[in-house]
């Protein structure tokens, strides 16, 4: 019999188990890699406003982002890179990416509750759960731990090819990045497979950052 879901708002958690929540943050954006993290938090965990981090403001995230990592049993963040993204594609990098932060976590989970409709290609007894970041609090806390890592890079990564408006839009198709394409071409940070890129890289050509 399967354990039941560490539920979100009303702890309804199973006792006995390392049960570990695992999501990613970075599958529509157009640069950067794809982030996954996985989190087992114990049983009596309390952590209030916690919810899906799409639905969270960033400072509300980050100031969860420090208490999940100390509630936490374990935790871990992987990622999956541009060119894994280009060469596998964005759903195998992602579940590669996810592989890759269970791997990661120091106590290895009897189950795995993974946020979407599937799981990837594991040993792991786990279940995909669709909005799972709404439903499970595990999962919730791994959709902190990854978007905040993935942001904090962005916001990193847009000191060294200025003029994209990474730190703004964190890579995501928007207007803005859409037009920088147009004036200053693909990066290194871009993924070449995804269409935007793709029509740019045709007429463009590459941007190089500075240190390269």
């Amino acid at each position: 019999m399967k354990p039941k879901a560490q539920l979100a708002f009303s702890m309804d958690d199973c006792i006995g188990e390392l049960i570990a929540g695992v999501d990613e943050a970075g599958r529509g954006p157009l640069a950067g890699d794809v982030v996954a993290a996985a989190v087992i938090l114990p049983i009596d965990c309390h952590l209030p406003g916690l919810n899906d981090s799409k639905m969270l403001g960033e400072k509300k995230r980050e100031k969860l982002y420090g208490q999940i990592c100390e509630s936490a049993l374990a935790w871990s963040v992987a990622r999956a890179s541009v060119s894994e993204i280009d060469s596998l594609n964005i759903l195998r990098a992602s579940l590669l990416a996810m592989t890759r932060a269970v791997e990661g976590l120091v106590l290895q989970p009897d189950y795995v509750y993974v946020d979407g409709n599937r799981c990837p290609p594991w040993h792991h007894r786990s279940q995909a759960v669709v909005k799972g970041d709404s439903r499970i609090l595990s999962i919730a806390a791994a959709s902190v731990l990854a978007k905040v890592t993935r942001d904090r890079e962005l916001v990193a990564l847009d000191a060294r090819y200025p003029g994209y408006g990474l730190a703004r839009h964190k890579g995501y198709p928007t207007t803005e990045h859409l037009k920088a394409l147009q004036d200053h071409g693909v990066t290194p940070l871009h993924r070449r497979s995804f269409a935007p890129v793709a029509r740019v890289l045709e007429t463009t050509g590459v941007k190089l950052s500075k240190s390269q």
